[in-house]
């Protein structure tokens, strides 16, 4: 599941961005040929965000149930370092924005202290989860393109936080992903 598509090389090397999170707990390498080559899929992945384009996956859980960009929109196609993209419940930051090849997006997901309540009142762990997602474009026969993303992510306290990763967050990225590897390949096949 957390190398879906991706080859033993692929899932295995070292891309832009993995040493934003040098000691990772959590994280996966998936891959997928699209129809066009990276120049045309590069501006779908300039355009993403939840203000902008998107994120061409589940759009009624990650995109507030607005629809994805299904056209490229001019106004969306600048995108630099620094600029936050609004995520469901969160902000990614570009980090690395090489056209038509690197895309690296990070993040930090913060649980403030709280109270449980039932019958065992006490504080739930301050837990935070430090992440990228990151976005590879490279040439692949017959004028197509094969699109490698990678997350790695370090939570902690990880007592917490990794039960949950192998629970929830794995599966979740697992579905979102692939769903997203099908909308890009269907935007980027209608607009070829």
């Amino acid at each position: 599941m957390l190398a879906w598509g991706a080859t033993l090389e692929e899932a295995t090397c070292r891309y832009p961005g993995d040493e934003l999170v040098p000691d990772p707990d959590g994280g996966a390498t998936m891959a997928a040929i699209l129809p066009a080559p990276p120049e045309k899929v590069w501006p779908w992945l300039v355009q993403m965000g939840g203000d902008r384009g998107g994120w061409y996956s589940w759009d009624w859980l990650d995109n507030n149930g607005r629809p994805s960009a299904d056209r490229l929109v001019p106004e969306w196609q600048s995108l630099e370092v620094g600029q936050q993209l609004k995520g469901p419940a969160n902000w990614w930051t570009v980090v690395v924005a090489e056209p038509n090849r690197t895309l690296v997006l990070q993040s930090s997901y913060r649980l403030p202290p709280g109270r449980r309540s039932g019958p065992r009142l006490g504080l739930l762990p301050r837990a935070q989860l430090d992440g990228i997602w990151c976005f590879h474009l490279r040439p692949a026969p017959g004028g197509r393109a094969r699109l490698v993303i990678r997350t790695r992510s370090r939570g902690r306290p990880r007592l917490f936080t990794r039960p949950f990763g192998l629970l929830v967050g794995e599966p979740v990225h697992f579905i979102m992903q692939t769903r997203q590897f099908g909308n890009l390949r269907a935007r980027v096949a209608a607009k070829a």
